[in-house]
């Protein structure tokens, strides 16, 4: 087997160990010992250009997002039946996993073309705590422009409630009500107001008609996780997310002028996913428009992005007039908990 691959899978089960889906380590280990060598999704891995892994085009989450999609359709009954709540021992899981990879190797092929969109948002902690500082230091409404948003949940965090020692930031009784493990400071406890949203990614989702799919991209152990997503995906409205190159995108959003508003760019465990020269060319947009930004219409780049320092990711806010630049602090990848520094941070 592609020694890259077997690093790949073995990173990224070890990354789902260490955040709490045992299940879908134990899935990709398995799925070494069974590996196809004689199907197309084995070329088609083999012929892989780039990186394979986790902090790359991520191929063992794009496999494993495909398997639960087929459980969740109900096309893999003996596989079904190793997938939580259910138990079985590894020797069952890997002879039903050998036999779903033969059967579904056409499925799996094409399901593997595009990289997982959990589109998870429990990252809309984040969002929310960043929105309330960005309100609290400009007391504007917000124009919201996410890149790589998916489905477009996340564009819609107003709708969402998060719950923070003193109170709560959001909408109070939203039936996506986040609790993430808080620590460090509170963000400053204001109503926070979207004049309007918009976003852009590659393949972007409709969460109607591709709710399926997202489901299957979250981790089948964690049970939360896809509660959450399920409630998310009955109150986001549809067609606020284009699809396109995101520095193309986004040159041209930042030529529209918004007295008045505070516009947020924003993205969550995204920046992975955009070339080189991409994330040259938004840098360079941003610092652009930064630069033609005023009081009454300030530019914001909100960041949720692994760093490679950890835990987790770092949460970073550029403001402008001015270039100011704050680490307001660490989350884990999916929301699960906060260490909020905040505009001192």
């Amino acid at each position: 087997m592609q020694d890259q691959f077997v690093t790949a899978v073995e990173e990224q089960a070890q990354a789902c160990a260490s955040m709490g889906s045992p299940f879908t380590a134990l899935l990709l280990q398995a799925l070494l010992q069974v590996w196809p060598y004689n199907t197309a999704l084995a070329r088609k891995v083999a012929d892989w250009p780039g990186d394979l892994g986790p902090r790359a085009a991520s191929v063992p989450l794009r496999i494993a997002g495909g398997l639960h999609g087929l459980v969740r359709a109900g096309r893999v009954p003996g596989l079904a039946a190793c997938y939580p709540p259910a138990v079985c021992d590894a020797a069952t899981l890997a002879a039903e996993l050998a036999e779903a990879l033969q059967r579904e190797d056409a499925f799996l092929c094409d399901w593997v073309r595009t990289a997982p969109q959990t589109n998870e948002v429990g990252r809309s902690a984040v969002l929310l705590a960043g929105a309330a500082e960005v309100t609290a230091r400009f007391g504007l409404p917000l124009l919201v422009s996410e890149l790589g948003a998916s489905a477009g949940l996340n564009l819609w965090f107003d709708r969402y409630a998060l719950e923070v020692p003193g109170g709560v930031i959001g909408a109070a009784g939203s039936a996506v009500t986040l609790r993430p493990d808080w620590w460090g400071g509170t963000p400053p406890m204001v109503p926070v107001s979207v004049a309007a949203r918009r976003g852009v990614d590659l393949n972007p989702l409709d969460p109607e008609r591709d709710g399926a799919r997202l489901l299957a991209f979250v981790w089948a152990d964690q049970t939360g996780r896809l509660a959450r997503l399920q409630a998310a995906l009955g109150l986001a409205g549809g067609g606020v997310v284009d699809a396109g190159d995101a520095a193309d995108w986004l040159e041209r959003r930042l030529q529209m002028a918004h007295p008045g508003q505070a516009h947020l760019v924003c993205h969550t465990i995204a920046q992975q996913y955009f070339p080189p020269a991409v994330q040259t060319r938004i840098e360079a947009a941003m610092v652009a428009a930064g630069a033609r930004a005023s009081a009454d219409a300030p530019l914001c780049w909100l960041g949720m992005e692994a760093d490679g320092a950890g835990p987790g990711a770092a949460v970073t806010l550029r403001l402008w007039p001015g270039d100011l630049r704050v680490t307001l602090g660490r989350a884990g990848f999916h929301g699960e908990w906060v260490d909020w520094r905040g505009m001192d941070g």
